[in-house]
């Protein structure tokens, strides 16, 4: 646009909104433009003094297009006030104040609105001649003006409100953020203690491997659920007074502590019923009798077994349970079923006593549904666990449970709590203690 020189206020305001218009400036931008330039222009008329526009389009090295409105008022620099404008400009000392406004952004209609002619108003040239009717004209666009001024530092307030707010929204949030880590963390270390008392507690109810000469012994346990190790899988291995060994294999209803619960009661009474002297055959049914009539609600399974360690001889008793396997030294392996009802169920008790006989290097294992059912199918598990038992036989005892519940657990469609029990005959015994 070529410079063009103004002596008076409506043909600037003029000149600036056609400006607005032709570069399509937005609506934000124009509008505080044209309050900008009338406020810095009418120090500059009241002096008598004409002032010079220039509007110039530049390109800067990023790709972005401004427009430099130049006004020249003539006036030195102390006389020019830039705090108060809508949109600061950039003063040099011979009276000059520069804006640069970005191109591209406008509206359809990049009219500044609050600054065109009321309705009904008079174009200004015609009021030229009526020098009443000007001085109204005039009033008006300056209350309109201010107006406009009023409403712009309003949205300057309300902005600057705004990132206020978003500052602090930010800093709450950053708050709110490190607080829940900090929760998290602090559940995480009460899920690892609680997971560490819950495993040391395991531990102290699971008697160790006991120490018979000719048999050797191990157990591999593992619950569900990680952060709750207690479950229903129990077991219990001692020495009687005739010398021979018993052990309890049970399989609580349920998991967590009501279950590990049911499970001690079970083999605490089949302990003390063992020491009495009961028969094998009857311990399951004489542990359902003793138990029903203070947890009503108490099912479990239950697996029993005596070795006599200098004759290898085996008894089981059953109750409801999976059957015990035997891996035979020659490679040969046999599922020893006795029939029987558990604990909590009708009927309790087991119907027969299978015996058989522990040879050298033979192996026994005990386990827990949990082991062969973890892929839904039993009999695919029990066929697996043959498998898997046959492979790990001449490993050292206390790493075949182990071993075979690692095999069984490649694919676990059900989790569920999971003990293994291995005793293998280890040759001819030299006595017991």
């Amino acid at each position: 646009m070529t410079p063009h020189t103004f002596h008076n206020l409506p043909g600037l305001r003029r000149a600036v909104r056609e400006l607005c218009e032709a570069h399509r400036l937005s609506s934000h931008h124009g509008a505080r433009l044209l309050l900008s330039v009338s406020r810095t222009a009418t120090a500059a008329f009241d002096a008598g003094g004409p002032v010079r526009l220039e509007v110039v389009e530049q390109s800067v090295p990023d790709g972005e297009k401004l427009l430099a409105v130049t006004l020249h008022t003539g006036q030195t620099a102390a006389s020019l006030s830039l705090t108060d404008l809508p949109l600061r400009g950039q003063a040099t000392p011979d009276g000059t104040i520069a804006w640069h406004l970005p191109l591209g952004e406008g509206e359809d209609s990049a009219r500044p609105a609050a600054v065109a002619a009321p309705h009904g108003a008079v174009p200004a040239q015609s009021h030229t001649r009526e020098s009443d009717g000007a001085v109204a004209y005039e009033a008006e666009i300056a209350a309109l003006e201010g107006d406009l001024g009023a409403a712009l530092s309003r949205v300057d307030t309300l902005t600057t409100e705004l990132h206020r707010l978003k500052d602090e929204l930010a800093e709450t949030n950053s708050g709110v953020l490190a607080l829940y880590i900090q929760l998290e963390e602090r559940d995480e270390r009460l899920r690892r203690a609680h997971g560490q008392i819950l495993r040391e507690l395991e531990d102290a109810l699971r008697p160790p491997p006991i120490t018979v000469s000719g048999l050797e012994f191990a157990v591999h346990y593992a619950p569900a659920d990680t952060d709750a190790p207690t479950g229903g899988d129990f077991y219990d291995w001692l020495l009687l007074p005739d010398g021979t060994v018993h052990i309890t294999v049970v399989d609580a209803l349920g998991h967590g502590v009501r279950s590990t619960r049911s499970a001690l009661n079970v083999t605490h009474a089949v302990r003390t019923l063992a020491l009495e002297g009961h028969p094998l055959e009857s311990i399951v049914a004489r542990t359902h009798d003793i138990l029903a009539p203070f947890d009503p609600e108490i099912m479990a399974t239950v697996l029993l077994a005596r070795i006599d360690p200098e004759t290898g001889a085996l008894r089981l008793a059953n109750g409801s349970h999976p059957p015990a396997l035997v891996v035979r030294a020659d490679g040969t392996a046999d599922y020893l079923e006795v029939r029987g009802r558990g604990i909590g169920f009708p009927l309790p008790g087991s119907e027969s006593v299978l015996e058989d006989t522990l040879h050298e290097g033979d192996l026994l294992v005990l386990y827990t549904d949990g082991l062969t059912e973890s892929r839904r199918d039993p009999i695919e598990g029990e066929a697996r666990l043959v498998k898997s038992a046959w492979a790990h036989a001449r490993r050292p005892v206390d790493e075949v449970p182990g071993a075979i519940a690692k095999d069984m657990h490649t694919v676990i469609l059900h989790p569920d709590d999971t003990l293994a029990l291995a005793v293998r005959r280890a040759g001819n015994p030299q006595g017991s203690h």
